[in-house]
């Protein structure tokens, strides 16, 4: 199935963080908030996974650090895309769990059943699928002779 993802970031937790050079790094990310949606390119359905991926500032030299007010999202989900992709088995997972939500908005629930309505198809000792009239104990026809006393 051919997949269009999108993404997008749905929240962020802040904190003061000291560094490794004992700089205090005002405002750094330390855990992101994301969904990944995914579009299959023929049918159009759509689904998505909820992320979310923690960070630590601890080893940004202050030089490299970026104040809070500067974050654009695309900066953010760079940060989170380089987590996901440069960890092959969660990406598999996240394409597998879209997918399968999709596979599975395909399936309908058949209400009226080809042979007959659901309320004319009986379960017999675990066996589906023998209708009511089979189902039915068989009447005991008379004998056509008397029962000699």
């Amino acid at each position: 199935m051919a997949m269009t993802y999108e993404w997008s970031v749905s929240g962020l937790r802040r904190r003061n963080q000291v560094n490794t050079a004992g700089d205090t790094l005002e405002n750094a990310i330390v855990q992101t908030y994301w969904k990944c949606v995914g579009t299959d390119d023929v049918t159009g359905d759509t689904a998505e996974f909820p992320g979310a991926t923690p960070f630590t500032a601890v080893n940004v030299p202050a030089g490299e650090f970026t104040a809070f007010a500067d974050l654009t999202e695309d900066t953010v989900l760079g940060w989170i895309r380089n987590y996901v992709d440069n960890d092959p088995t969660y990406w598999a997972h996240i394409q597998e769990r879209i997918a399968k939500q999709i596979d599975e908005r395909q399936i309908e629930d058949v209400a009226d059943l080809p042979w007959g309505s659901p309320s004319d198809v009986a379960v017999i000792d675990g066996d589906p699928g023998v209708t009511a009239e089979q189902a039915a104990p068989e009447e005991e026809t008379p004998d056509a002779t008397p029962d000699p006393e």
